[in-house]
């Protein structure tokens, strides 16, 4: 069957890539990889000839190169981000009301000095003033913090995210019913049914995170107070963040893709809210045939933006596979425009997904920023402790942030046959 068409993006030129000297790092890079990618090519099929006595050690070589070509494929991904962030242009403009608002918050930061702060924030951000809830981050830093989350966690990389303002989120999605047809240019028009809508709202919760600095590195001039906290939360942020859009359970927290019902109903019968799963043709196990044929359950819209999301561990199993021709189905990226795929599409890696086992949902494919959104709720609140783990000086920060599955025929989930 033909594969489906997967674009790729075009990363920026490198202010340090050095290509007229010959001192490219993507290529060096890449040329690694091709070759590591022929060597373990090469090994496999040597493997799958191989009499019962040699198979151990080549089985063991194989693991051996599985694993450098996914650190090289890692790597090379890496330097391409660093590149396209090198030469990402300029600067934000801010109000004079947000430049001073944002010099008094470092100001407490620092010293603990909140003199006026409530009011400036108030006028730069245009919320009320209430200081005994901590004080809300300068805009430049929240949105800081968010391109940070997104940098380095999987799910928000997938999924459609949307910053707000307010306190309450809530979006109409149609369940079809609105009957269409065809008619003449001068024949009545008969009326057709009211669609059937449902409304859905996201499972919120707060997150919340306390990096700890002592007053002396505060007390550094050089030291970027704004920069460390930013880099500090979204650590802690990013890791429980991923967790929850992947797998939360929605109390106190967004509600996960795979907490949500599945059933191995087609998207005619299936009930609005529930995703699908296409169960693998062997036990306890993923073969080719299960991943050329997983993209016969999609209406061709959602192949547009499709990808697939699995675990570190799941990719390893995945690069062994080839299709009925004996072509592998796994490609490593070669070049800076053209990224390492699977079957023809690009992944992620999210290890907050399942392992291969039994009943595991251990693939998810399809467009993900159809199927899920992330709601940020603009307004990232500090409350600065000096006092309970003295020397230090605490930094309670906390975010409201939500998720919810918007579409579940976009995303589809490879399911491990248990018998």
């Amino acid at each position: 069957m033909q594969k489906p068409h997967n674009p790729h993006f075009m990363p920026a030129a490198s202010a340090f890539s050095h290509k007229d000297s010959g001192n490219d790092p993507v290529k060096e890079v890449a040329d690694k990889l091709a070759a590591k990618f022929t060597e373990f090519k090469e090994t496999n099929e040597k493997r799958l000839a191989a009499v019962e006595s040699e198979k151990a050690a080549l089985a063991g070589k194989l693991d051996t190169l599985t694993g450098q070509l996914t650190e090289l494929d890692s790597l090379k991904a890496t330097i391409e981000a660093l590149e396209k962030k090198s030469n990402r242009p300029g600067t934000t403009s801010t109000t004079p009301e947000q430049a001073e608002h944002k010099d008094a918050f470092n100001k407490f930061l620092r010293k603990g000095q909140d003199q006026g702060l409530g009011a400036l924030q108030a006028k730069a951000l245009n919320i009320t003033d209430d200081p005994d809830g901590g004080y809300a981050v300068p805009e430049e830093l929240d949105r800081n913090i968010l391109s940070l989350l997104r940098n380095t966690t999987p799910m928000r990389q997938l999924a459609n995210v949307i910053t707000m303002g307010g306190a309450e989120y809530k979006k109409l999605v149609s369940l079809g019913g609105a009957n269409s047809g065809w008619v003449g240019e001068q024949a009545a028009r008969p009326a057709t049914n009211t669609p059937t809508l449902a409304q859905i709202t996201p499972f919120m919760g707060e997150i919340y995170a306390n990096p700890q600095a002592t007053q002396t590195m505060l007390d550094d001039v050089f030291f970027n107070a704004e920069a460390w906290l930013s880099a500090e939360v979204a650590t802690d942020f990013a890791e429980k963040e991923n967790l929850a859009f992947t797998s939360g359970d929605g109390t106190l927290k967004p509600k996960g893709l795979l907490a949500y019902a599945t059933a191995a109903t087609s998207d005619a019968t299936r009930a609005f809210g529930t995703f699908e799963h296409i169960n693998t043709a062997s036990v306890g196990a993923i073969t080719g045939d299960d991943i050329v044929k997983f993209f016969t359950n999609f209406k061709a819209g959602y192949l547009a933006g499709a990808r697939w999301q699995f675990s570190r561990t799941t990719l390893a199993a995945l690069m062994v596979l080839k299709d009925g021709d004996g072509n592998y189905l796994w490609r490593p990226g070669l070049s800076e425009s053209a990224p390492a795929v699977l079957a023809g599409f690009g992944y992620t890696i999210n290890d907050d997904m399942p392992s291969i086992a039994a009943n595991a949902n251990a693939i998810a494919f399809g467009d993900h920023k159809r199927a899920y959104t992330i709601i940020d709720r603009m307004g990232t609140r500090v409350l600065r402790d000096p006092f309970t783990n003295k020397p230090f000086v605490g930094f309670y920060t906390t975010k409201r942030v939500g998720g919810m599955a918007v579409d579940t025929q976009a995303v589809k989930f490879l399911k491990i046959r248990a018998s």
